[in-house]
């Protein structure tokens, strides 16, 4: 073959390069959870209709649901979700009064602004927010939810970008703490989002599909963003936090646990993370071993019987190379890379999978 031809042939296949494995190897999802699960950390993508929820949950052995963002609604649009604000009540008679011990929220108070991100309009805002707190507590909210806009997005009346240790917040938290509620407080995003979209980028196609989801400009930079909410959580030691997504740094677990270490108000869960936990299960087994009081289950994705399936089979089985739902529930070629499981013991997954959400949440035992 001339030499013009071979390196024409080579260009395209490293430019077509998507090789298919040839790995064959067991499978044992478990089609239940090994015990009763609660997923303490979802949402109500799309309206899903409660008796589909029950439905679902019941065919995958998940005991409790909770929306953490329980005063808005998320309707899908096209391959991402809006936020609209609605009254917690909507939620409270149609799924937890409808199906009683199934369902439960949390809710966003003050902080469910989607249209809206100046924040600290007036000196008034932590007491409005703590007044609407109390209020969905009254109608059986169980925490108090925050998203990554605080941080990000969220500024005051002069324009200025509200940090997520900003002192004018600090009432809002004590009270929640008071009141024995948890904060799930989400800040930041994976590392990847916050680095120029290019080829080096893991997350490049996904920010790629998604360009919102990019940070690279953002007022504050990853790191700066933990240090605020680490000072945040050390600040108010008699306030429970919640930091989802192995505390948006699942790509340094050495970070983590020296947060948690730290901070005993601290707890986490991997809603949404298991790809990153997977592709280091060694690491990831020790780390939930060790943390194992302090970790929540959790989906955080549109609920189906495969990605519920698909978790458990990452905590459960010891089985390798295998694929999980992208960050909005889809299989079939999502997979940046592969995962494997983590076969945790039992005392661990008990935990894991309902103990920990019960005392963590307690208004969840009421």
């Amino acid at each position: 073959m001339p030499v013009f031809a071979m390196t024409a042939a080579r260009q395209i296949l490293l430019k077509d390069y998507k090789p298919k494995s040839l790995l064959r190897l067991p499978d044992h999802t478990p089609v239940r959870a090994r015990f009763p699960a609660i997923d303490a950390h979802n949402h109500l993508f799309n309206e899903i209709p409660p008796e589909e929820l029950v439905r679902i949950m019941d065919a995958a052995g998940v005991s409790l649901w909770l929306n953490a963002t329980g005063n808005v609604t998320l309707p899908l649009e096209g391959s991402t979700y809006t936020i609209a604000r609605r009254p917690f009540s909507v939620f409270a008679e149609q799924y937890m009064m409808a199906y009683p011990g199934r369902f439960a929220a949390f809710t966003m108070a003050e902080f469910a602004q989607w249209d809206d991100f100046v924040l600290l309009k007036d000196d008034d805002f932590a007491a409005r927010c703590i007044q609407t707190l109390e209020q969905d507590v009254d109608q059986g909210a169980c925490g108090l939810k925050v998203t990554k806009e605080l941080g990000l997005r969220f500024t005051d009346c002069r324009g200025k970008t509200v940090a997520v240790d900003d002192p004018r917040l600090a009432p809002v938290w004590d009270r929640a703490g008071a009141l024995g509620l948890p904060v799930l407080i989400h800040v930041s995003d994976p590392v990847g989002f916050f680095l120029p979209v290019d080829e080096q980028n893991e997350h490049c196609a996904t920010l790629q599909e998604f360009p919102a989801w990019s940070f690279a400009d953002a007022p504050f930079g990853k790191h700066a963003l933990l240090e605020q909410r680490n000072r945040l959580v050390a600040r108010h030691r008699d306030t429970t936090f919640i930091l989802p997504h192995v505390a948006n740094h699942a790509e340094d677990l050495a970070d983590v646990a020296r947060l948690l270490d730290a901070c005993p108000n601290a707890a986490i869960d991997f809603s949404a993370r298991i790809d990153e936990l997977g592709r280091q299960p060694y690491s990831a087994r020790e780390f939930l071993v060790r943390y194992q009081d302090r970790v929540l289950f959790g989906l955080d994705m549109p609920v189906s019987e495969a990605a519920y399936r698909c978790y458990f089979r990452f905590l459960e089985t010891h089985d390798e190379h295998f694929d999980y739902p992208d960050y909005i529930g889809r299989f079939g070629g999502c997979s940046r890379w592969k995962i494997c499981g983590l076969d945790l013991p039992d005392a661990v997954l008990r935990k894991i999978y309902r103990d920990n959400a019960l005392r963590l949440i307690p208004r969840l035992a009421e």
